[in-house]
């Protein structure tokens, strides 16, 4: 293993994300701060909705903001750089092996991913004004729960990247992260689902589920939520099988 190449492209990486941070805050943050305000603020405040709701909501926003930050920042250049750019050639041209490339690519998406939750917490909390009674009461769930988030949002990425073409990109967004988005257990916790045994179910196969369930344990454990050591041990798995179906997929890529 090769560090200083690991760090060097790292620190590319980092270059490139820094010149475009305000661009790439406002495409993966915009939308979730726009639902933030409509469901926290404005329904809350004209008493269509209870100012608990806040508590619910939170957790879920900063989910989809990691998620959807980590997956964009992994899975669109890789898209770009396979398919039209070419770029990817001059990396695998580096003096490390090819699948230090893809992990470099994943840690890369996990510092994106951070970054966007971090932004997001007080953006969104002073969106919501005064109401949301979170806490850190559970430092350690809190971050390991991030960790794995952030994980599983790179290593989603990177997934998809190898996996979908240029012009499939709208097709991701409309088949996988918008239903993924409503059915994630974000806006509302698992418990809602209730009445509909079915579907309560079905959406745990959806990774956003234990993402956002996670959050809104370590944050409001108030709030009705899954066990954490349940969502820990499905995050672990899910980030298990995506970190090497992604590493096969780019592997197999890079060779062809």
């Amino acid at each position: 293993m090769n560090w200083k190449t690991f760090y060097a492209l790292l620190q590319r990486d980092g270059h490139v994300a820094r010149r475009n941070l305000v661009p790439m805050l406002v495409q993966n943050l915009l939308q979730p701060l726009l639902l933030t305000f409509v469901f926290g603020r404005v329904l809350t405040a004209s008493g269509m909705m209870q100012a608990g709701y806040k508590n619910v909501l939170l957790p879920g926003i900063i989910a989809i903001s990691m998620v959807l930050s980590g997956v964009q920042a992994v899975a669109m250049p890789l898209i770009a750089e396979f398919q039209f750019t070419k770029e990817i050639e001059d990396r695998l041209l580096a003096p490390i092996d090819n699948g230090w490339l893809a992990v470099e690519k994943i840690v890369a998406g996990m510092i994106q991913a951070f970054v966007a939750g971090l932004v997001v917490i007080p953006s969104a909390w002073l969106l919501m004004g005064s109401g949301v009674n979170i806490s850190l009461a559970r430092p350690f769930e809190f971050a390991a729960i991030c960790i794995l988030v952030a994980l599983l949002s790179a290593a989603g990425g990177l997934t998809l990247g190898c996996s979908i073409g240029q012009t499939q990109i709208g097709l991701m967004f409309s088949l996988i992260i918008a239903p993924m988005m409503m059915f994630g257990c974000a806006y509302y916790p698992w418990a809602a689902l209730k009445n509909f045994p079915g579907l309560q179910y079905a959406v745990l196969i959806n990774p956003l589920v234990y993402a956002s369930e996670g959050l809104r344990g370590a944050l409001a454990p108030e709030v009705p939520h899954i066990p954490l050591a349940a969502i820990i041990a499905a995050l672990l798995v899910i980030d298990a099988v995506l970190v090497f179906a992604g590493l096969k997929k780019f592997n197999a890529k890079a060779v062809s």
